[in-house]
């Protein structure tokens, strides 16, 4: 994981990683990261926007629909996609169904119960990094 402040030291691309059960999100951190990115993780939709001004870098995000914080990962991601209109965006989520009205454009949804290597190949194909 890197800093979400600084970017990453090497070369891996670098995925924000947005979720806040603490070992959902340290699982699949270590999936994406063995997949070959780095990640940048954080448990809420505010802290992720922060984040993505911050860090220039970054060229995926994969969010949970349900997150700390006021924001869920639909508004999360419907925000991104306003702000960076091109970065692929991964949403997951085992209650919440990809409602039309709420997936931005080009968004792809993965329902739970899935792997990490599940996320991490939808991702793989979203990528051009």
């Amino acid at each position: 994981m890197v800093d979400e402040a600084t970017n990453a030291n090497d070369d891996r691309p670098v995925i924000l990683l947005v979720e806040d059960e603490a070992l959902t999100i340290m699982d699949l951190g270590d999936v994406l990261e063995n997949g070959g990115y780095e990640t940048v993780q954080c448990a809420s939709a505010e802290r992720a926007l922060g984040i993505l001004q911050a860090r220039p870098d970054i060229c995926g995000l994969v969010t949970d629909v349900e997150l700390s914080g006021k924001t869920n990962g639909f508004e999360l991601a419907t925000a991104v996609s306003e702000a960076r209109p091109q970065l692929p965006i991964v949403i997951v989520s085992g209650r919440a169904a990809p409602d039309p009205e709420r997936m931005p454009k080009g968004a792809k949804f993965i329902a739970r119960p899935c792997t990490g290597e599940d996320i991490l190949s939808q991702l793989k194909g979203l990528l051009p990094c």
